[in-house]
């Protein structure tokens, strides 16, 4: 077995270096990195660390061609390539911090570049098929419509993740239901506004959830309260919102790998095929990088094409050129 393979539990005898340990609590004490993406440094590092240690090397004095031994036993393992992006971003970073705080007099990352991955385009609704769906929950007579109702058109309308949503409390919403306002990943806030329907939508929901409250004896009920609920009265987690959404996903008959974050996409999809400005689609979604929020142009183009070739009786053969340039 490579080493490289080695989990994060596996790791813990080898994750001696104080330097590591110093640097991710760094991340989270100074930094204030997320716990889910705080997880993800840690286990990438101590996966390194595991490398390193079974080559009698430390971490922290590793060289260039160290690393990139470590990167091609990802690959040998098949690691998908967003996931070896993701570990040398991590080793990236744990010496760019060594380096700023003189512990290291180079980077050893510094040259190597990111695996090539593939560009893949979000799943996405397009205006009808998304207004379809949202209709779902007063139609499909299953888990529980108003609730569910609301939560799609909370995430659609504002473009939320849903680690956004679960975490999203009846403090943070306004007093008339207009918008809320979102701490993000990295801590980042913004405010976010919801369409007419989601804000109906979330009309019809709240009593609902209160009733559930008191009938279940919780004390969810107050500011701090999350806003979505599961049927016994308890905060509503990332798994039952998968789950939520992929039973109305089976209900839709779309044959599209409908998920979460796939509204989330659709949301920003449609803000770019409606003409908005990328740069505030980019404030809109919370992303830190422009580029990110560039791919939805291209998922446009996508669907022009899927129109077009519908649309025009000799389409075919020129979008499938074009799909080869």
């Amino acid at each position: 077995m490579r080493e490289a393979r080695q989990t994060a539990g596996s790791a813990g005898s080898l994750t001696g270096s104080p330097l590591v340990r110093e640097y991710l609590s760094y991340l989270q004490a100074v930094r204030g990195v997320a716990g889910r993406t705080a997880e993800a440094y840690r286990n990438d590092l101590f996966r390194f660390a595991n490398y390193c240690g079974n080559r009698g090397i430390e971490p922290e004095t590793a060289g260039a061609y160290d690393v990139q031994n470590f990167i091609a036993d990802l690959h040998a393992e098949r690691i998908a390539p967003a996931s070896v992006n993701r570990s040398l971003s991590s080793i990236r970073g744990f010496y760019r911090w060594m380096l700023r705080f003189g512990k290291r007099g180079d980077n050893p990352c510094g040259s190597l570049r990111n695996v090539k991955t593939p560009q893949n385009l979000p799943s996405v609704l397009w205006e009808e098929e998304m207004a379809g769906f949202a209709e779902l929950p007063n139609t499909a007579g299953i888990l529980w419509p108003a609730r569910d109702k609301a939560l799609i058109m909370t995430m659609y309308s504002a473009g939320l993740r849903i680690s956004e949503l679960v975490s999203l409390t009846m403090e943070k919403v306004t007093g008339s239901l207009e918008g809320a306002r979102i701490i993000g990943k990295g801590g980042k806030e913004r405010y976010v506004f919801f369409s007419d329907e989601g804000k109906a939508a979330l009309i019809e929901y709240l009593p609902e959830r209160a009733a559930r409250i008191r009938m279940a004896g919780l004390k969810s009920a107050g500011p701090g309260g999350p806003l979505f609920i599961s049927r016994r009265g308890r905060p509503i987690s990332v798994p039952g919102v998968r789950w939520i959404i992929a039973r109305y996903a089976e209900r839709s008959g779309l044959g599209k790998n409908i998920h979460p974050h796939s509204l989330r996409h659709s949301f920003a999809t449609h803000l770019v095929n409606s003409g908005c400005d990328v740069r505030i689609v980019q404030e809109m979604l919370g992303h830190s990088s422009l580029s990110t929020t560039q791919r939805y142009t291209h998922v446009s183009i996508e669907g022009l094409k899927k129109v077009y070739a519908k649309a025009h009786p000799h389409a075919g053969s020129a979008v499938a050129k074009s799909g080869e340039e």
